[in-house]
This record gives C-alpha cells, sequence and structure tokens, in this order.
C-alpha cells in the first residue's frame, strides 16, 4: 500500500501533462518505456532487498556490492530527489484541495501533519496510506468512465507530433511515477519477514500501478486530445469537467488530493529511514540517526525533513521538481540495477540481463531529460560529493 500510495499520487496527478507535452500522443510508448524499466528495477529492488534487510535501500545496497562512494551517490539523489518530490506532492494536494490564494499555506500544514504521523510508526503510515489509496482509485475509475465516455471540442486538436527523442523525454516524466516502490525496498527493518514480504509488495505494487496508468492515459486522451492534455494543470479534472456536471469534478479533486497526500505520506517514510542509514555511516550528520525508543523511527531525520519540505513548497513549483526528481531517482536506479547485477546466482530471483537493461535505461532517460533539469541535478550532485570528501578529509586528520 506505501509503494502503490507513492505511484498512483505521484504520476496519475502530476505527471502526464509534462509528458504531453514533450511527446504528444506518443506519451503512451513512454508510459510502456518508462514502465519496462521500472520492472527492471523493481526486480532489481526486490532481490537485493532478500539480501540486504535493513532501512536504506539502495545507499545500503550500493555501499554492500559497489563501494561507499556508489552508495552515497545513490543516497544522496534519493534524499534530495525525493524530498522535491515531497513538496510538488504537497502542492498537487493544496491545488486540487482549495483555492489557488491558500495553496502554499495549505500545503505547508499538510507536510506539518503528515510528518508528526510518519513519526508515530510504520503502522499508522500503511494504515492512512490504505485510506488514501482507496479514495484515489474510486476518483481515478470515475475518471476513466468519463474519459472514455466524453470528449472535449479541444480533442480533435493535433499536439505535438510524436519523435523518439519526445517519446524518450516523456517516458523520463513518467517514470518519476513509477518510483515508489522504492519507498517498499527502504523498509526492510520495519516488516515481518522481510526476505519474503518485500520482493511481493515490490512486485504487486508495480502491476496494479501500470495498469491503472495505462486505463487513465488512454481515457484522458481520448477525453482531451494530446493538445488538450499538455495543456490541463490539472488533467482529470479536464476530463471531468466534459461532462458539464458539478458532482464529477469534486470527486476527482477529493480523489486527487488524497493520492497526493498518500504520495506525500510515503515519500517521508521512505527519505527519513535512508537519512537514517546515511547517517548511520556519517554521509549525513549523526545526529538524524536517532530512532524513537517508543514508535521505532527516525523521527529526527523526519521531523528535519519536513522542515526542508517545507522550505521547498514556499519557493518551489509543481513541474520543475518532477524533472528534477527524475534526475536523482534514475541516478539512484542506475546503482540499484549495477548493484544486483553483481549478487551472486544464489542470490538472483530474476534473470541478470534485467538489471543491464534498467541500468542502460535509466541513462538514456537522464540525458533526453529537460536541460535545466540536468543541470540543477548535477549541481546538486556536486554539492553533496564536495560535502562528503570534506567530511572524509577532515575525518582522516583527526585519525592522525
Amino acid at each position: 500500500m506505501i509503494g502503490l500510495g507513492s505511484m498512483i499520487g505521484a504520476g496519475i496527478f502530476a505527471s502526464f501533462a509534462p509528458a504531453a507535452a514533450a511527446a504528444g500522443v506518443g506519451l503512451l510508448v513512454g508510459l510502456v518505456i518508462a514502465g519496462f524499466i521500472a520492472f527492471c528495477n523493481a526486480t532489481s529492488s526486490a532481490q537485493l532487498a532478500a539480501q540486504y534487510s535493513t532501512s536504506g535501500g539502495t545507499y545500503v545496497y550500493g555501499r554492500e556490492r559497489l563501494g561507499e562512494w556508489p552508495g552515497f551517490i545513490a543516497g544522496w539523489s534519493f534524499v534530495v530527489g525525493k524530498t522535491a518530490s515531497s513538496a510538488a506532492m504537497a502542492i498537487t494536494f493544496a491545488t486540487y484541495a482549495v483555492p489557488a490564494a491558500w495553496v502554499k499555506p495549505v500545503a505547508i500544514l499538510a507536510v506539518v501533519v503528515l510528518t508528526l504521523v510518519n513519526t508515530l510508526g510504520i503502522t499508522r503510515t500503511a494504515l492512512l496510506t490504505r485510506i488514501l489509496v482507496g479514495v484515489a482509485l474510486f476518483a481515478l475509475t470515475v475518471a476513466v468512465v468519463i474519459g472514455f465516455t466524453h470528449t472535449a471540442a479541444s480533442a480533435a486538436a493535433p499536439g505535438t507530433t510524436p519523435t523518439v527523442y519526445g517519446a524518450l523525454q516523456s517516458a523520463g516524466f513518467l517514470f518519476f511515477a513509477f518510483a515508489g516502490y522504492a519507498r517498499i525496498a527502504t523498509m526492510g527493518e520495519e516488516v515481518v519477514d522481510p526476505a519474503r514480504t518485500i520482493p511481493r509488495a515490490i512486485t504487486t505494487a508495480l502491476t496494479i500501478a501500470l495498469v491503472v496508468y495505462a486505463l487513465v492515459a488512454v481515457s484522458a486522451l481520448h477525453a482531451l486530445g494530446p493538445a488538450g492534455l499538455a495543456a490541463a494543470p490539472a488533467p482529470l479534472s479536464a476530463v471531468a469537467d466534459t461532462t458539464g456536471a458539478h458532482l464529477p469534478g469534486l470527486v476527482i479533486r477529493i480523489g486527487a488530493a488524497a493520492a497526493a497526500l498518500g504520495a506525500l505520506l510515503a515519500m517521508i517514510a521512505g527519505i527519513g529511514r535512508t537519512s537514517l542509514a546515511m547517517a548511520r555511516n556519517r554521509d549525513l550528520p549523526g545526529w538524524f540517526a536517532a530512532v524513537h525508543p517508543r514508535f521505532r523511527v527516525p523521527y529526527r531525520a523526519e521531523l528535519a525533513l519536513g522542515l526542508v519540505v517545507c522550505v521547498l513548497v514556499a519557493v518551489t513549483d509543481l513541474r520543475g521538481a518532477i524533472g528534477f526528481s527524475s534526475f536523482g531517482v534514475l541516478l539512484y536506479y542506475v546503482v540499484a540495477n549495477l548493484s544486483a547485477w553483481t549478487q551472486e546466482r544464489a542470490q538472483r530471483r530474476y534473470p541478470q540481463v534485467l538489471a543491464v537493461l534498467g541500468a542502460a535505461g535509466c541513462l538514456v532517460l537522464v540525458v533526453t531529460l529537460p536541460v535545466g533539469s540536468i543541470v540543477a541535478g548535477v549541481v546538486v550532485l556536486a554539492v553533496g560529493a564536495v560535502y562528503r570528501f570534506a567530511r572524509l578529509r577532515v575525518a582522516s586528520r583527526l585519525r592522525r
């Protein structure tokens, strides 16, 4: 439920418009590409999680299989990219839930509340996510039915001409939406029988999300056309507006708000666990490694994360955050696939070629992202590398 909540909330209500702008109707090809690469990444993550049942996800896998620096790159990319995603999801929630003048304050309030929920323990996180996902899926069902039965006047307008580059760029945007299964892999210390539970949860969540995405994408293109979909700031609300009735739009706005909250809740949980693992190894300040004695969560890391997300909400916009997040998450999965490729035969649950295809696919999608997203990602990655290099130098001098 945590992985599904992340994927549904992040993707359907935030990614289709920029994907349509990049590729027009070719976004369906991008969806297939993104789904296949996500499947490769999911199989790598699943078998790594079965071997390393500890908090931290690919940060831990990279350190164990490839070395400290690849692990750090994965962890840093995940924390920074998903922190931006958290801000994007908070803004998405508020955009659907309240008038424009109240978007920023309500988004910040949502971050504060959900951060506090996460500090009360993972069982409460999963319970609330289950409720939010259920509301979102009902709203998406309404949107799909409307999309297949109604057509807007703008649907006939030609959209962006599909190209190979455009399809790949749309896949990069849509990949942002599939990455929710990463949150599952970060929770190895908090589930029963993680070697069995985590791989099943990853593959099940991804399969359900892919089916839902395909239905929503095809129905939205039918209702709005590629040009209308690209121009809509809230695409599924635009689909509901084709009925001319108020109630369908209200249902979808509620569902969108619930899905965005589910994504935000799960992101905070996953980032907190990765930050915990990095702090244990001093790749983040050791102060963040504290685990609450009763609720068994990295409460300091999550509280600090909530504060940073609140600041980002105040200064960022939605679409820029998607590209920046995709850059970080794609690099994260490059490390995951390379780590899985090095596993011994006894630890592999899937063919080794899937790890190769996953790593190659992630690199291709990285270079097709918008230039601004690539530049920002490289700069932030460099900042993290400089921080770690300086810390290692200081530690080396103290040992002398």
